[in-house]
C-alpha cells in the first residue's frame, strides 16, 4: 500500500468526522454520573465511546491543522496546541471513568461519585486535590481553543469558513450553557462542536490537495 500525504489527510478527515459523530451520539445516551450508574454497562461502553472519540479527535484535528499550517501561523498553532491538550486531557479522564471509576465505587462509592462527576457540577465530599482544578483547565483548552481554531480557520480560508464560524458559535455557547442551564440539558451544547467537527472533516476530504 503507497501511503501518501493525500491519503494520511484523508484519514484524518474521516477520524474528524467520526469524532464528531460519536461527541453527537454521546450526549443523548450518557447517563447521570451518580453511584448507581457505574455499575452499569452503559456507563463503561459510554465512556469507551468518549475515550475513543477524544483520540480519533486528536488525529482529526491534526490533519486539519497540518493542512493549513501556512496559513494558520502563531494563532492557528495556540489554538491546535490548547484543543490538542484538552483531547489528552479528555482521553485520560474517560479513561479512568470507564475502567477505573467503576472499580473504586466498590469500596468508595463516594469517592467515585466525586470523581466522575466534576465534569457533572456535583459538589465534591472528598477533598481531590489537584485533580478538583481539571474541569477549569478543560473548559480554558476547550473553549480557548475552538474559539481560536475557528478564527484562524476563516482566516485562513483553506477549508469551509463556515465550519470555522460555527466552530466559533460552539465555543460561545458551551460557557453561557454551563451557566444558565442544569447539567442534563448543558450537554447539548456539544452539539455544534460535533457537527463543526464533522463539518471540518468533510471539508478536509473533499479539499483539494497538492500531489505527493
Amino acid at each position: 500500500m503507497n501511503i501518501t500525504s493525500t491519503t494520511l489527510t484523508r484519514a484524518a478527515a474521516v477520524a474528524a468526522a467520526l469524532a464528531g459523530t460519536a461527541y453527537i451520539v454521546i450526549q443523548f445516551i450518557h447517563p447521570l454520573d451518580v453511584v448507581e450508574s457505574l455499575s452499569t454497562q452503559r456507563w463503561v461502553t459510554v465512556h469507551i465511546l468518549s475515550f475513543a472519540e477524544a483520540v480519533l479527535a486528536l488525529i482529526g484535528f491534526a490533519g486539519i491543522y497540518l493542512r493549513q499550517v501556512r496559513q494558520l501561523g502563531l494563532l492557528g498553532l495556540i489554538a491546535y496546541a490548547m484543543l490538542a491538550l484538552f483531547f489528552v486531557l479528555q482521553a485520560a479522564f474517560n479513561f479512568s471513568e470507564a475502567l477505573i471509576a467503576p472499580l473504586i465505587a466498590v469500596d468508595a462509592p463516594q469517592l467515585a461519585v466525586d470523581i466522575v462527576g466534576l465534569f457533572g457540577r456535583y459538589p465534591a465530599v472528598n477533598d481531590l486535590g489537584i485533580l478538583a482544578g481539571v474541569p477549569l483547565v478543560g473548559s480554558i483548552l476547550y473553549v480557548g481553543g475552538a474559539l481560536l481554531f475557528g478564527i484562524a480557520i476563516i482566516r485562513a480560508r483553506v477549508l469551509s469558513r463556515g465550519a470555522g464560524i460555527l466552530l466559533i458559535a460552539a465555543a460561545a455557547i458551551t460557557p453561557v450553557a454551563g451557566a444558565l442551564l442544569p447539567h442534563t440539558l448543558e450537554r447539548m451544547a456539544a452539539l455544534p462542536m460535533g457537527a463543526a467537527m464533522v463539518w471540518l472533516g468533510w471539508s478536509l476530504w473533499s479539499n483539494r490537495m497538492p500531489a505527493a
